[in-house]
């Protein structure tokens, strides 16, 4: 049954995931990211909120950088079980809810110093720049990633449950590597920017092999993990068959580790 207002979030430990992350010059907690996205979902369902856009600072960066190789970690979430959705819901709410989804996403992505990359379909891309230390970028990718799941879990589905909506889940894949920027055109300012490299395929092909809710980062990341979160990961055990990728460094199979904590 709908509601007129989003439920109020129980502050407990067990309840509440209270990872801290960086938002401009504040600290925003899980409990606060779980309420905001809750009131914004709520809106858009109820009132048609509109989301204002936060992937301009992700082409203003590009634009800057046109033609040069950069390291980034790349995260890709993608929403599971769409194709039920389109068949089941009437287009204007799948619109919203896919919107939502996304927005609140790329708000993750933001707070956890990411940048917005775009929205394909019902997935979303984001990347985190790595100029000279490679070590706090991946640590954000992967806080980024559960903050995600906390977010869905905790925000987005309680207000989805109130309109007999079904529960939300993501795969997400995240790799480290070099990536160009490219642009599209010879106008400095309106012509297409990009990023394109083995880095972008990669973790895309990571996030297909997740399941539902599962986080998986590949061994350039896991390599760069503070050791009290590498903790938290297990090597993944795919058949050659499943999983046929190799590094580009050594020409082995390239690793692949899945959230187990």
């Amino acid at each position: 049954m709908s509601s007129d207002h989003p439920p109020v979030e129980q502050k407990t430990p067990d309840v509440i995931d209270r990872n801290i992350v960086q938002r401009g010059d504040k600290v925003v907690d899980s409990e606060t990211m779980i309420i905001e996205t809750q009131k914004r979902v709520w809106g858009a369902l109820k009132k048609g909120y509109e989301y204002t856009g936060i992937t301009n600072e992700s082409e203003r960066f590009l634009r800057e950088n046109v033609f040069k190789k950069i390291n980034i970690v790349t995260l890709y979430v993608d929403l599971v079980g769409s194709t039920t959705m389109t068949l089941e819901l009437p287009p204007e709410k799948l619109a919203i809810i896919i919107s939502s989804f996304s927005q609140e996403m790329a708000s993750v992505i933001r707070q956890h110093r990411g940048f917005v990359l775009k929205f394909v379909g019902d997935a979303v891309i984001g990347y985190f720049y790595a100029l000279e230390d490679s070590l706090l970028p991946s640590d954000n990718a992967v806080n980024c990633a559960k903050s995600m799941i906390t977010v869905i879990e905790k925000g987005i589905n309680p207000i989805l449950n109130q309109y007999d909506y079904p529960d939300l889940m993501v795969k997400i894949g995240v790799d480290y590597g070099q990536s160009i920027v490219v642009r599209y055109g010879s106008n400095e300012t309106t012509s297409h920017v990009d990023l394109m490299g083995p880095v972008m395929n990669i973790a895309s092909k990571i996030q297909t092999m997740a399941k539902p809710n599962q986080i998986l980062i590949g061994q350039d990341v896991y390599q760069r993990l503070h050791p009290a979160t590498q903790k938290n990961f297990k090597e993944t055990n795919w058949s050659k068959e499943e999983w046929k990728y190799r590094s580009r460094l050594t020409g082995e199979i390239y690793k692949v580790y899945q959230y187990d904590a």
